[in-house]
């Protein structure tokens, strides 16, 4: 990697730590950048994720307030995503990398939709909270959900927090604040666990999750400072369309 490629990947990692602690997604920074570096897309996922997890915990860590009180739901929701983030990890190494290949447009796909309806999704939970204010808090959907939200981040990660909030939202009777608390709890334990399992089964770059880690933790405490009061909208954008052009790396290369 060159002087300039690592600046770039380190300026990725920023971006991907600004974006996740604004509205989730920094998967779709720095997985393309990797790409677009010769990385191959296993070995760029599986470094993506060792280096955001530094990125998780600064999150984590920045929401402990609300984080205060759900020891009780974190501990069984913290086991579905442990366990669905093993399996997801288990599954990248096992499946052949044509699978991959394969697989992770259409789930770059599904990510950008999740961005793209997540404004319309917030709503919706909003209004049925109202509407069913003290409603019990569904527990075997809700671990089903978690645990396959698990999968998917322990596979791939790009948006996984948007897919937990929107479990979560719909299922929890709870504040917005909180809710976003336990999303960074939850995948900050998929990340961990999926990193654990790479370490000792799969090929990393560890320049790259250096980058990625420094830029990764840099980036969450410039989103929580300055990124909410950047456009949801601007951000959204900038996400689609770095995506599209990840999906279109895939498909040509």
């Amino acid at each position: 990697m060159t002087l300039w490629e690592g600046l770039a990947v380190l300026a990725a990692g920023v971006g991907a730590g600004t974006i996740n602690a604004v509205v989730g997604s920094g998967t779709l920074i720095t997985f393309p950048v990797l790409l677009a570096f010769g990385l191959p897309p296993v070995t760029a996922n599986v470094s993506n994720t060792l280096g955001l997890v530094p990125g998780s915990i600064s999150a984590t860590v920045g929401y402990r307030r609300e984080l205060v009180g759900q020891g009780r739901r974190l501990r069984r929701l913290g086991t579905a995503s442990l366990l669905g983030g093993l399996l997801g990890a288990y599954l990248l190494i096992r499946l052949p990398s044509k699978a991959f290949d394969s697989i992770v447009p259409v789930l770059i796909l599904l990510a950008l939709v999740l961005v793209v309806i997540q404004p319309r999704v917030a709503r919706a939970m909003a209004a049925r909270r109202r509407d069913e204010d003290g409603a019990p808090e569904a527990g075997p959907v809700l671990l089903g959900g978690v645990f396959l939200a698990g999968v998917y981040g322990g596979y791939f990660g790009a948006a996984q927090g948007v897919l937990l909030i929107a479990i979560m939202g719909m299922l929890l009777q709870d504040s917005m604040l909180r809710i976003n608390a336990a999303k960074n709890a939850l995948a900050l334990i998929v990340n961990a666990v999926a990193a654990i399992f790479f370490l000792f089964a799969s090929s990393i770059d560890w320049t790259a999750v250096l980058l990625i880690a420094v830029g990764s933790v840099l980036g969450g405490q410039l989103g929580a400072k300055v990124g909410r009061r950047l456009p949801p909208t601007a951000l959204r954008g900038l996400i689609v369309v770095i995506g599209l052009v990840a999906v279109t790396r895939l498909l040509i290369a």
